[in-house]
């Protein structure tokens, strides 16, 4: 049983952003001060990838560690409706492991940064493969 009423529920699932968060920001922030000029959410390829370096032929996934089911500290599920959360995070991994596939088939490199990595910042660590 959920704490809070349908409304407010609905209310407060509604202000989850799918573009533009935090971590993203400081992914295209970080990019941008180093000198990479990027696009963002490009529609031609699967899984519209955050940010797509077309110079580098490289898309950067920058993924929610609880919407992505990570497995880090940030990734639990909710104690309410176990088992709808189990099935959607299921799914969602299931979605990006084939999108992921199917980038790296257009001949893309991919960096998939999580957002665990963003609070401790490592992300930086991961970006080398652009030289």
């Amino acid at each position: 049983m959920d704490t809070v009423s349908k409304k407010k529920r609905s209310e407060i699932m509604s202000k989850i952003r799918s573009k533009d968060t935090k971590p993203e920001l400081l992914v295209r922030k970080y990019l941008f001060k180093k000198g990479y000029r990027y696009k963002l959410h490009d529609k031609k390829l699967p899984g519209k990838p955050d940010i797509i370096l077309k110079k580098y032929k490289t898309a950067i996934q920058v993924r929610g560690c609880f919407w992505h089911g990570h497995g880090c500290r940030l990734s639990s599920y909710p104690k309410t409706n176990r088992k709808y959360w189990k099935n959607k995070i299921l799914n969602n991994r299931k979605r990006d492991r084939k999108n992921d596939r199917l980038v790296k088939k257009m001949g893309y490199k991919l960096i998939v940064i999580n957002e665990c990595k963003l609070k401790n910042k490592k992300f930086k660590l991961c970006l080398p493969m652009l030289n």
